[in-house]
């Protein structure tokens, strides 16, 4: 084959390929005590991935490290969710930072392909700051007036080139920057006022692009970033709420534009996942992994999410 029918040949199969997604679980929240196992992952996040045509892998908090190394080259990608646990002393923290340390070694974004690996992470809401953490080596983030609430974004100059919204529809980036469908649920952010995080501290700085900020009438915060060399990506809202969770209504949007950008992140985020030549080494250990040999337990409004799967 010709160079060129070689590299068409590679796309079309990125285009085809149903890639397999990590959601790293956490350590259950105080307030729900189940008996069904001592970690969760929301099943919101696993319709989320499945809706871009992905498939789940739950990455259970408890594994060794040689655990998740073969975890990391069985599966295209890993999304940090949402949460409330330690991001400095918890379980969640000890896998992230295992897969964080194996993208930044061996994942190279703008020659990815050629390098012969790519491993892109998403962080949402704690993910976000979980990210910041390990990439500062230090908690720095901010208390914000954001338990609930439906915002837009601010975008900056660089949105515009960036790689998560340069391919969104324009009038969808303009509902984004105009109507309050970004859900927050957080109590801590990353500021952007002098002498906060990100304008301070230099190693967050030079890993992420900052490319879109919010403010709580007091703080701006950053509200979507992207790392400068690295296929990471950090949204401070909850995309995969908006049409698969029901239980907080105060800060919940469910329109037609708010739904489309739920789906245009993940289509995104399982696009970068599609490049990844990551695979598991046989049909039954892939088989074992996913997410269908689990059952999500519907919590009847009493949990902050709708379903959640549970693991021991």
């Amino acid at each position: 084959c010709s160079p060129s029918a070689s590299r068409l040949c590679v796309l079309w199969l990125h285009k085809c390929f149903a890639p397999y997604l990590g959601i790293l679980a956490q350590e259950n929240h105080g307030n729900d005590p189940s008996p069904y196992g001592t970690s969760y992952i929301a099943a919101s996040y696993v319709k989320y991935i499945e809706s871009a045509g992905a498939r789940v892998v739950p990455i259970r908090i408890n594994r060794t490290e040689a655990e998740y190394e073969k975890l990391f080259n069985s599966i295209n990608g890993l999304l940090l969710p949402g949460g409330d646990v330690d991001i400095q002393n918890s379980l969640f923290t000890r896998a992230a930072k295992i897969f964080y340390k194996l993208n930044v070694l061996l994942s190279c974004p703008l020659q990815a392909n050629d390098a012969g690996d790519y491993f892109p992470l998403w962080g949402t809401c704690q993910g976000l700051q979980q990210l910041t953490v390990l990439t500062a080596n230090k908690n720095l983030l901010t208390n914000t007036d954001t338990a609930s609430v439906a915002l837009p974004l601010t975008f900056t100059p660089a949105a515009q080139s960036s790689r998560l919204f340069r391919h969104f529809p324009k009038n969808l980036l303009k509902s984004l920057s105009q109507e309050n469908i970004t859900a927050n649920f957080h109590h801590w952010s990353v500021s952007l006022q002098v002498k906060h995080i990100y304008i301070m501290n230099a190693a967050l700085k030079g890993f992420y692009k900052v490319l879109s900020t919010n403010t709580d009438g007091k703080i701006e915060f950053i509200s979507t970033m992207e790392a400068y060399r690295y296929p990471i990506y950090a949204v401070q809202w909850h995309p995969e709420k908006t049409p698969f969770e029901w239980v907080d209504k105060r800060g919940m949007v469910h329109s037609s534009a708010a739904v489309q950008v739920s789906f245009y992140t993940a289509s995104f985020f399982v696009s970068e996942a599609r490049k990844s030549q990551h695979k598991f080494s046989s049909q039954e250990e892939e088989d074992s992994a996913l997410i269908y040999n689990y059952n999500a337990h519907y919590k009847k409004y009493s949990f902050y999410f709708v379903q959640v799967y549970y693991f021991n």
